[in-house]
């Protein structure tokens, strides 16, 4: 019994991780098909140009922390 309930707290763990480190939406924000039903405004655009502009600068920003920390 106690054999099957760690198997279980193992495997979601690692369920867990794989979760953290996906990018699944934000990989699918800068990657996504365009949708005809989507409005197509000048404003859209913009917004959702900045907001992958601000995604890609927090990211890098993350990066060189990370390095910084470690060398």
């Amino acid at each position: 019994m106690e054999n099957e309930s760690k198997s279980t707290d193992h495997s979601e763990k690692k369920n867990s991780i794989r979760e953290f480190f996906s990018l699944g939406e934000v990989g699918g924000y800068f990657f996504r098909k365009k949708d005809p039903s989507r409005p197509n405004d000048v404003n859209i655009r913009m917004m959702h140009g900045i907001n992958k502009i601000s995604i890609i600068v927090f990211l890098l920003g993350i990066i060189f922390i990370i390095v910084k920390r470690f060398l």
